[in-house]
């Protein structure tokens, strides 16, 4: 029996070594969200418990001395590069644990399929399968950092706690993500995202080439499943801990629990009700 060298025998554990990379990447980037997202604030001062956010962030609105976003508002390069990071870290932090199964199981399924130089091609096709992913929340970054500033720019947005500060806007956005979750479009990303083995047998495709497509698309089905939900982060504040954490255990309920569909149906009811309710405050 031929014995295998140390490093072989490391990257046999290919399960172990995908999840203890996955681990670090999403506390790293709780850490940066943690740490303000190097924007020079502080997260934790911007987390607050308010059944109505946006009465808070125009309280500080019209506290004496708070800056009006003035009409020629403009981000420097630099600006939009740390805004568009501080959404891609929040995103991997809250969307990668419910990805998880999904990238394991491809791996299991490559570790299968290679022929040749099984362990290090299974690791970087699964390596390149989660960067696949990644990018397509990157490419939502973009767009949540362009919704942000155009908000933050007609004087929508708080810039202290970076919420609407309207009730108008905040009713809309919570009744438009409750009408979301209850919507047949929502629930066939969902079982996508429910169901990784259907998934991978229905889009297969071998080599690299094959794994970044596969990511990609797997991406884009995350999105449009979860998409309403992170536009809450408006409501709540962009850089709330509360809002993160919360949302990001609801998708991740939403995702892996048996009854995660039926979770998300409340989730709507509960959206579009206290929608309704923020008319009124």
């Amino acid at each position: 029996m031929i014995k295998r060298s140390a490093i072989e025998s490391l990257l046999a554990r290919d399960r172990a070594i995908v999840l203890t990379a996955i681990t670090i990447l999403c506390v790293l980037a709780w850490i940066y969200i943690l740490n303000g997202a190097s924007l020079g604030i502080s997260a934790w001062g911007m987390t607050e418990l308010a059944l109505f956010p946006h009465r808070s962030a125009s309280a500080m609105a019209g506290m004496a001395g708070m800056p009006v976003t003035p009409p020629d508002f403009r981000w420097s390069a630099g600006d939009w590069a740390l805004m568009i990071a501080m959404w891609w870290m929040m995103m991997i932090a809250m969307m990668t644990p419910s990805a998880t199964p999904a990238i394991l199981l491809y791996g299991r399924v490559t570790s299968h399929a290679a022929t040749s130089d099984r362990i290090r091609s299974q690791l970087a096709s699964t390596g390149t399968f989660a960067a696949g992913y990644l990018l397509v929340w990157l490419a939502f970054s973009f767009a949540a950092a362009a919704v942000y500033w155009f908000l933050l720019r007609a004087g929508s947005v708080s810039a202290a706690i970076m919420g609407l500060q309207s009730r108008w806007l905040s009713a809309g956005v919570l009744t438009l993500a409750g009408a979301y979750q209850l919507s047949t479009f929502k629930s066939a990303c969902l079982s996508h995202c429910r169901s990784p083995a259907d998934f991978l047998s229905r889009y297969w495709r071998p080599g690299l080439s094959g794994a970044l497509r596969l990511g990609v698309l797997h991406g884009a089905y995350c999105v449009g499943c979860c998409w309403a939900l992170m536009t809450l982060l408006f409501v709540g504040g962009v850089m709330n801990l509360a809002w993160i954490a919360a949302l990001s255990l609801i998708v991740l309920a939403e995702k892996l629990l048996p009854g995660g569909r039926w979770l998300g149906h409340a989730m709507g009811v509960l959206l579009i009700a206290w929608g309704m309710t923020t008319l009124a405050f």
